[in-house]
């Protein structure tokens, strides 16, 4: 699944503005599908401004694609939707994304009358209860793909004089993003499928979020315990439930890069779809794309890693949140400070999200997105894979890479852009990284390192950093 997740370094070839616009992602969707291999794209209404007439535009710009490769069928646009539960000046906008499914199944019809609808998924972001997802299943059920049989004074119905809605339900895919709704995602599912004849169900859980919230470890933690009971509802349901996760090339949001492949199919074994991200489109190259891409879509998920204690397991992620939430304390600050000179490259609304520790600590932590705030802090050489790991014992680290086989690794990959220098900027926090850089073997970046002293050097004279944060984001191949 092609996302539009803004943590590239390099625009695409394509791309006619900067920060890239919405007639640019018109062609991104075309470009992902005619030339990288994803199967899917989602279509962001959450937190961004974006066009409502993307089927329409695809259309009529690539009509020889889309008349053989068919939206629906060969293709698919899975459209990410406020979710008014939480973001309350964004409900009417649901409304109008939940309308324009009919419109869009109606274009796709001129082209081939037997075409089944383009648009039959709707993702809903920050989902807390199963009846968050009812209602938008309902809502549309009732209010939209059912309207076509309101009837006139007159006695015609709606349909006869507009034309059918369809279809004439949709899925809904709710999105799981904070720790605790990932570790209740399985009940929460298992509440809103009862009595429901769905031949499959997807489910979407984060990664990123649950990182900035709650530290990088805590995320991976919960997700590995969440993915292993949604297998255990699978069992019980006796139908597909089909996992997707949210991951970036950031290792803090997931290091799923082209060069990192096998290790994330390994660590996610029973994901069926991996969101490609911008880094991953764009900053590598387009061969190395399609052939990574190629690689996930042709393999088959397997069963969960299973966890043995869960108990033991969740007790270790909130061990490590606390300590990453106590740490956040010192470095929040200072990527307050570095955000304004990390470049955007897409345009957004300001986002109503989930950045709970802002929300939820007793003292007032202000945190950026998690690409900006990843890229604040590798900018300087300081990781944040480094937060909430100090207080580990042997037998949790032990049981860590039970859990996340691919811990060590991961740890080495943000590990090559440390920077000692980085510890002038937080004295409070030298001894905890001391511990954190002896878990695993790495290998220094050298480029890196040069850029990013001078990064720091620049910060301490309060002087313009953004190109180097530029020149530091091309050698990680990633922004944030």
């Amino acid at each position: 699944m092609s996302t539009q997740h803004p943590d590239n370094v390099n625009l695409p070839f394509f791309a006619e503005s900067q920060p890239m616009g919405g007639e640019d992602e018109i062609t991104e969707a075309y470009y992902v599908f005619s030339h990288l291999g994803c199967e899917e794209q989602m279509w962001d209404f959450e937190g961004k401004e974006v066009d409502e007439f993307v089927v329409r535009k695809l259309l009529s710009r690539y009509p020889h694609f889309f008349k053989e490769n068919l939206l629906g069928e060969r293709y698919f646009l899975t459209l990410r939707i406020p979710n008014p539960s939480v973001e309350k000046t964004e409900g009417k906008v649901l409304l109008e994304v939940l309308e324009s499914i009919p419109r869009s199944y109606d274009l796709v019809k001129l082209i081939n009358p037997k075409a089944k609808p383009p648009i039959f998924e709707v993702i809903l972001p920050m989902t807390r209860t199963s009846k968050e997802i009812e209602r938008v299943h309902f809502y549309y059920e009732k209010f939209v793909g059912g309207k076509g049989e309101f009837t006139f004074p007159d006695g015609a119905k709606l349909k006869s004089w507009i034309g059918d809605f369809a279809p004439s339900k949709i899925e809904v895919i709710p999105l799981f993003e904070d720790m605790e709704s990932l570790l209740n995602s399985a009940i929460i599912l298992e509440e809103y499928l009862k009595n429901k004849n769905f031949s499959y169900q997807r489910v979407f859980l984060a990664r990123s979020d649950p990182a900035l919230n709650y530290g990088h470890l805590a995320a991976i933690l919960s997700l590995k315990v969440a993915l292993f009971r949604l297998e255990k509802l699978e069992e019980r349901w006796g139908k597909p439930i089909y996992p997707i996760v949210g991951v970036g090339s950031c290792p803090f949001r997931g290091n799923l890069k082209p060069t990192n492949i096998e290790n994330c199919l390994k660590g996610y074994p029973s994901v069926q779809t991996f969101t490609i991200q911008s880094a991953f489109k764009y900053d590598y190259p387009s061969e190395q794309v399609v052939r990574a891409i190629r690689k996930i879509n042709q393999t088959k998920r397997k069963r969960a890693i299973p966890i043995e204690d869960e108990k033991k397991v969740i007790e270790l992620a909130k061990k490590s949140s606390q300590l990453y939430q106590s740490e956040l304390e010192q470095v929040a600050p200072l990527v307050s400070q570095i955000s304004p000179y990390v470049p955007s490259r897409r345009l957004r609304k300001l986002h109503i999200g989930l950045f709970g520790y802002s929300r939820k600590a007793s003292k007032n932590i202000n945190l950026p997105r998690a690409i900006t705030f990843c890229a604040a802090l590798y900018s300087i050489g300081f990781p944040p894979e480094l937060l909430g790991l100090a207080n580990l014992t042997t037998e949790e680290v032990r049981l860590t890479k039970k859990v996340y086989p691919d811990f060590e690794e991961d740890l080495s990959d943000s590990l090559a852009y440390f920077n000692p220098n980085s510890l002038r900027l937080f004295p409070l926090l030298k001894e905890n990284t001391k511990k954190v850089i002896r878990l695993t073997d790495y290998e220094t970046d050298k480029n890196h390192l040069k850029i990013t002293s001078k990064i720091i050097e620049k910060l301490e004279k309060k002087e313009d950093i953004k190109e180097l944060i530029i020149e530091a984001a091309w050698l990680r191949k990633f922004l944030g």
